[in-house]
């Protein structure tokens, strides 16, 4: 199962390295009975992926095993070549955290080529054979949930005028935005402005939506009866603008934050948002790192879509925030 390696000179570990961060687990050192485990993500800089950088530090101290992490930041031009040079170092796994595959089609060769699974969390939408494994939420499951939300709270989506706000280069957002049109259309609802509203960057993403469900309300008054968005800190700056215009139309969004949980709270105009089981994902994965660890065995699936929880009114104070989970 082992792949061999030699030890990393610490001049090259400088240059090579220069994202990453190091922590080894109980047995460390590198020798031939360690597990190597080198772990990598673009999305440290939001909450999830931050916990998640945290979640796998603690748990390669509890398995003891010896772990790489590579902290992207978004810039896959630096990230990409920090993993494939840890990855020429020598490794028994890898494990890939919120990173869309289409972003790492050299990590995808480099780990092949050199035969190391990639165990992943919520990096494609569908199955392909980048990964031994990629677990992640329901989209489809999304979507029946915070469409189903504003069906009842609108007492009926026919004729109703509900504006979808999406962002395609996350890969889940852009799926499920895409299934929300689609379901919303059946369902006989008007889509506001025609088609999905894309916003350009998750930076700005709560002033982009704010902007864009202001406008049409300025243009359209009392014309819009909800919001669908794909998460929650857009869907925040959407709620604001329909409270600000006075109209009654309803918002839903995914990821459950804690001001998306606390707005729910207030009974404003945000409806409902969605929990993603991200520590019961995390123990899956991790669970499949061992077995492969214990005696090379792999996942029987390449991918698994897990069930999801709508968060409203009536459940709000039992959900962890998902940036309160570390």
């Amino acid at each position: 199962m082992r792949t061999s390696f030699k030890a990393l000179a610490a001049v090259a570990a400088a240059a090579a390295l220069a994202l990453t961060g190091c922590s080894s687990g109980g047995s460390g050192g590198g020798g031939d009975d360690t597990f190597k485990v080198i772990a990598f993500t673009s999305g440290n800089q939001t909450p999830v992926g931050g916990w998640w950088v945290k979640a796998v530090q603690d748990k390669a101290d509890e398995l003891g095993w010896d772990l790489t992490v590579i902290q992207g930041d978004f810039d896959f031009q630096k990230m990409n070549p920090a993993v494939e040079s840890a990855i020429g170092q020598g490794a028994d796994a890898i494990f890939d955290g919120y990173t869309d595959v289409a972003s790492i089609g050299s990590i995808v060769t480099a780990a092949k080529d050199a035969n190391i699974p990639i165990f992943a969390i919520d990096s494609a939408t569908e199955e392909n054979d980048a990964f031994a494994i990629n677990v992640t939420a329901d989209q489809q499951g999304i979507v029946d949930q915070t469409v189903g939300a504003l069906d009842e709270a609108l007492g009926g989506l026919k004729g109703k005028n509900i504006m979808v706000i999406g962002h395609d280069p996350h890969p889940g957002i852009r799926l499920r935005a895409s299934l929300a049109e689609k379901a919303l259309t059946a369902a006989g609802a008007n889509i506001a402005g025609g088609d999905i509203q894309k916003v350009a960057s998750p930076a700005t993403g709560r002033t982009e939506a704010l902007s864009l469900v202001a406008d049409y309300l300025s243009a359209n008054p009392g014309g819009l009866d909800g919001v669908w968005v794909g998460w929650d800190d857009a869907a925040l700056g959407a709620a604001q603008a329909v409270s600000e215009a006075g109209s009654k139309a309803k918002v839903t969004g995914v990821d459950a934050t804690s001001e998306a949980i606390a707005a729910i709270k207030a009974g404003g105009p945000f409806l409902a948002t969605i929990e993603q089981p991200w520590p019961s994902i995390l123990d899956t994965v991790v669970g499949d790192i061992e077995a492969f660890r214990k005696d090379g065995t792999l996942p029987s699936s390449r991918f698994d879509a897990v069930a999801t929880t709508l968060v409203t009114i009536d459940n709000a104070d039992s959900i962890t925030p998902s940036d309160k989970l570390g």
